[in-house]
């Protein structure tokens, strides 16, 4: 069985109410469940939650939200994979086989059928990835990257690299932070999602966009209209 497991923590403190919050006229993790129903590659689409508000949007927006996440994993300090790990044990618990589980961000307007359907062929190919993400590229040379001194100044992280030109240093990529695929053992047993086991699906950068701050939201609305627009015409 393949399922969808979409995060989504109720006390978001720097956008209140992110998750659910409207984004571009729909509840923002309208979108990521959105996608994942089209894709057609899922046996489950559960929303894991804490909060009883977004269970229910979840649930009217066409997924699963069968249980509330307990209060240890529901804090700002816990990472992706507990949470996942949580979710895919849960629906072992019921008799049910979970094989691959592929975790949606919440905040991902930008996910699109066609990237996961990707990471869907990925995590099932020859190559035997135990997880498969999105990533993209950096737009400047990470090589030539600056820290600010404290006392005065900059000084570059390679200095060894002053002269070199940026055409002929290696290109960087970094998550997207859309989705992941992983196997269940792989969510189960805490391997890391950043290794030699991963394989990528490589997004656009212009359909890359973090939401932390209202900034952020704000970016990422004008852009979503921009690329709506065009899809429209």
């Amino acid at each position: 069985m393949n399922i969808a497991i979409i995060p989504a923590r109720g006390g978001s403190k720097r956008i209140p109410r992110k998750n659910i919050k409207e984004f571009a006229g729909r509840p923002m993790i309208a979108w990521s469940i959105e996608a994942a129903i089209k894709s057609d590659c899922f046996d489950r689409v559960v929303v894991s939650t804490d909060d009883e508000e977004i269970a229910q949007v979840a649930v009217e927006l066409g997924a699963e939200a069968p249980f509330l996440r307990p209060a240890e994993l529901s804090n700002d300090m816990v990472g992706t994979t507990p949470v996942i790990s949580h979710a895919i044990s849960w629906y072992q618990s019921q008799g049910l086989v979970v094989d691959n589980a592929c975790c949606i961000y919440a905040t991902a307007p930008f996910v699109c059928v066609d990237d996961i359907l990707k990471g869907f062929e990925l995590i099932n190919g020859v190559k035997g990835y135990s997880y498969v993400f999105s990533a993209t590229s950096f737009s400047y040379p990470i090589q030539r990257a600056v820290r600010l001194i404290k006392s005065d100044g900059v000084e570059m992280f390679n200095p060894d690299l002053y002269l070199a030109r940026s055409q002929d240093l290696e290109e960087a990529y970094h998550d997207a932070g859309q989705f992941y695929w992983g196997k269940a053992s792989a969510w189960l047993d805490d391997k890391p999602i950043f290794s030699k086991e991963s394989g990528v699906v490589i997004l656009p950068r212009y359909r890359v966009q973090d939401i932390d701050t209202y900034e952020d939201w704000k970016c990422a609305e004008l852009i979503f209209k921009v690329i709506q627009d065009e899809q429209h015409n």
